[in-house]
């Protein structure tokens, strides 16, 4: 039939070009799974990527507050050895022009916690050598338990005036004692209204007492120390130390052997029983609860804490190095 359109209406449509030589066009259905394939590919590297730049924010965040990981960095440093740690260079005389007093054989730290009471360890702490207490942790109506004798007391910058106020249990009671104090720099002697003054003050009325500063140069080393045993710096974990750990420190450089009572290991608070409460100190009934006490502190990622339980993974380090016992509970 003759078409009734122009001639180049009538012509008729082109092909399409046909697929290079070997090649055939794919099915619709392949085709749409390939392309299913590439958009689910292309998803998962971008997940990826977000998950690695979440992961990246979260870490510069946090570092400065991480939550404290006892790392030790024995076999990679060297540990000094803290017997040989020169006392004269390491605390300053405040009251009485004189130097620390000489070693002693035979130490017993009593710590302040609650597991001492019903112990009645008090005749036994007597006959020790040498005795050594810590801040304001009082010996009047506990002495069946944790005796009276006192040769040092170590003591916070935290409890100097704890402790200044109750000269007739600090000094009264037991006159002989050596006082420690230890403390930031800024803190104890700053030019005006410095700690130590404040001691020397209060001294005056009591000629005899001896009391000691820790030198800032021994402060140092005593960060030096934990930033070594742990893997951690002090100041960039925000941590404090504990007066725990300065007196086991002080033990050893002035004890050939020491005996601790009262400290739990550092295990101690995840074996304990939930519905069992120890109070954190013996002179304290109504206090804090010791494991909520460590496991705040030690797990706390603001402000500064005393990282309680590495302290006594350290100190546990050093019981066959050093010679330290522990009591009440035993363990090593």
């Amino acid at each position: 039939m003759a078409c009734s359109r122009s001639p180049s209406q009538c012509d008729p449509a082109p092909l399409p070009p046909a697929p290079p030589a070997g090649r055939w066009p794919l099915p619709l259905s392949r085709r749409r799974r390939e392309m299913s394939s590439s958009k689910e590919q292309r998803s998962a590297v971008f997940v990826i990527l977000l998950a690695l730049i979440t992961i990246l924010i979260l870490y510069s965040s946090n570092s400065a507050n991480e939550v404290f990981h006892y790392g030790s960095l024995r076999g990679r440093t060297r540990r000094p050895n803290l017997k040989k740690w020169s006392l004269s260079d390491g605390f300053t005389p405040i009251l009485g022009n004189k130097t620390l007093p000489s070693r002693c054989h035979q130490c017993v730290i009593v710590t302040s916690s609650s597991h001492l009471l019903g112990t009645k360890l008090g005749p036994d702490i007597e006959r020790a050598e040498c005795t050594i207490r810590m801040n304001d942790a009082p010996t009047t109506g506990y002495s069946a338990d944790v005796g009276n004798k006192t040769t040092f007391r170590v003591v916070a910058h935290s409890s100097v005036f704890r402790v200044l106020r109750r000269p007739q249990e600090f000094v009264n009671r037991t006159p002989e004692t050596v006082f420690i104090f230890w403390g930031p720099p800024k803190k104890m002697q700053k030019p005006q209204g410095s700690l130590v003054r404040v001691i020397q003050r209060a001294g005056l009325a009591f000629p005899n007492v001896e009391a000691y500063a820790v030198s800032p140069a021994r402060m140092q080393q005593f960060d030096d120390l934990f930033r070594g045993e742990t893997g951690k710096d002090r100041e960039k974990s925000h941590s404090w130390l504990s007066t725990g750990w300065f007196t086991m420190v002080i033990a050893v450089e002035l004890c050939d052997h020491v005996h601790v009572y009262g400290m739990v290991p550092p295990d101690y608070c995840s074996q304990r029983p939930r519905l069992q409460r120890m109070p954190y100190h013996y002179y304290e009934p109504k206090g804090p609860d010791e494991c909520v006490t460590y496991i705040q502190n030690e797990h706390s990622r603001k402000g500064n804490h005393h990282r309680f339980i590495t302290e006594k993974r350290v100190f546990s380090s050093w019981a066959r190095l050093y010679g330290i016992t522990f009591s009440h509970p035993s363990w090593t």
